[in-house]
């Protein structure tokens, strides 16, 4: 049921209903004959007397207009209340004949569509009796004691179904618009959850890609400095050096990351540039502080920029793919190659490792690590780019990665098939 209350124009038609019916009642009295006065004035009183009561006890401008009307107490008893002493007033004074407009238009309102039309019909003929048998004198035209009351009729049906019409219509239009307004809601809601969730997963890659790395190679580069110490110090001090620097670089990593901004490798450098840094940290000890890992960085075609999503994607990339290489691959060499493309940018990472069974990887919070691959497929995927991944038990890792470059990127969300290939 529809619980809106009437608006404050209708409620304000009830206001000047009171008005006109008072006002019609003293003239009504006024205009009585001499002789008619006194009863007149009685059944004037009794008449505003019932209609005051039925105000207070029905208080129909209150209601919904799609609440059931025209029960028969206290609406229809109201009604039949009223219709006593307005027939004892109109037979005494010709004056009464006007207030059956008011009349029509309150058994409209409170008896409503249905039975309403009925009671105002019944007025409408007690008018029109009255003016014959009482009003008209001979000789008189008859036509206007029918057609008046008739003609106040179909106004008074005509005016309260165009009005309910327009106020049904109103609250459905208010309906649509509270509905509309908690849809939003509710798609601002899920945006906001995906929006977190997208957010989580990009800072988890990006811890991954940048500090923790970072602390892995400065971990590398401790263990392999701890057994120079005494007996090759030149070495121990320039292992030092470089997790002093790479413990730098993560600091600032980790700042970046916090303010939103690009990758620190990438700050007033080019992308090339920033690849050779990466490469230069990683060519550290391999994980188990003996065979030392040499990193070339080489490039085909014309550089140029790139979107810093996907310069930023591409140096995440590098910085994932070589963390595994130093990690798992006991690799003694990594290659990075960057080729641009007129419509995309590819990147290939290749060592000499023992490689793995791609079939057989860790899964990402295993206990061998796994979060590398998947984060690198989680970023190609939101690029719309490619993966093909390569690599056999003792024959090596080939990692090559494409990515499209556009002036603008997909938009933020947007769904893409899975790109992902392995061979």
């Amino acid at each position: 049921m529809n619980r809106h209350p009437r608006p404050p124009v209708a409620r304000g038609l009830f206001v000047g209903l009171d008005v006109l019916m008072g006002a019609l009642v003293v003239v009504a009295v006024v205009t009585a004959p001499a002789g008619s006065r006194a009863p007149a004035a009685l059944a004037a009183v009794v008449l505003l007397g019932v209609y005051v009561w039925g105000r207070l006890a029905v208080r129909v401008q209150q209601r919904p207009i799609s609440a059931p009307r025209g029960a028969w107490w206290p609406d229809t008893t109201w009604i039949l209340a009223l219709l006593l002493p307005w027939a004892v007033l109109l037979w005494l004074t010709p004056g009464a004949l006007w207030i059956a407009f008011p009349l029509m238009f309150l058994q409209m309102h409170v008896l409503g569509p249905h039975r309403g039309p009925l009671m105002v019909l019944a007025t409408a003929a007690l008018a029109v009796a009255e003016g014959l048998l009482v009003q008209v004198s001979p000789g008189d035209s008859w036509t206007g004691f029918i057609l008046g009351p008739l003609f106040g009729a179909a106004v008074a049906i005509g005016v309260v179904l165009g009005l309910e019409a327009l106020v049904r219509e109103s609250e459905a239009r208010q309906r649509t618009v509270e509905e509309l307004t908690a849809a939003r809601l509710h798609l601002a809601a899920a945006d906001r959850e995906n929006a977190v969730a997208a957010e989580r997963e990009r800072v988890a890659r990006d811890i991954h890609d940048t500090v923790a790395q970072s602390l892995t190679a400065i971990e590398l580069l401790l263990r392999t400095a701890e057994p120079a110490i005494g007996a090759d110090d030149a070495r121990a001090r320039r292992l030092v050096d470089q997790a002093r620097t790479a413990a730098q670089d993560s600091l600032a990593d980790a700042r970046r990351l916090v303010e939103d901004l690009t990758p620190a490798d990438l700050h007033r450098t080019t992308l090339v540039g920033a690849l050779r840094r990466v490469a230069g940290r990683s060519a550290t000890a391999s994980s188990d502080g003996a065979t030392p890992l040499t990193v070339d960085v080489e490039t085909c075609g014309e550089p140029r920029a790139l979107p810093v999503p996907v310069e930023t994607a591409v140096l995440r990339i590098a910085q994932s793919a070589l963390a595994n290489v130093s990690r798992h691959a006991d690799a003694a060499h990594a290659r990075l190659t960057l080729t641009y493309e007129p419509e995309q940018v590819t990147l290939d990472v290749v060592d000499d490792g023992h490689g793995f069974d791609p079939a057989v990887s860790p899964t990402r919070g295993s206990g061998g690590g796994g979060f590398g691959l998947p984060a690198i497929r989680s970023r190609v995927h939101e690029l719309a780019g490619a993966v093909v991944l390569e690599s056999a038990p003792g024959g090596g890792t080939a990692l090559a990665v494409a990515l499209p470059v556009h002036e603008a990127g997909p938009p933020p969300g947007a769904t893409v098939p899975d790109p992902e290939m392995t061979a």
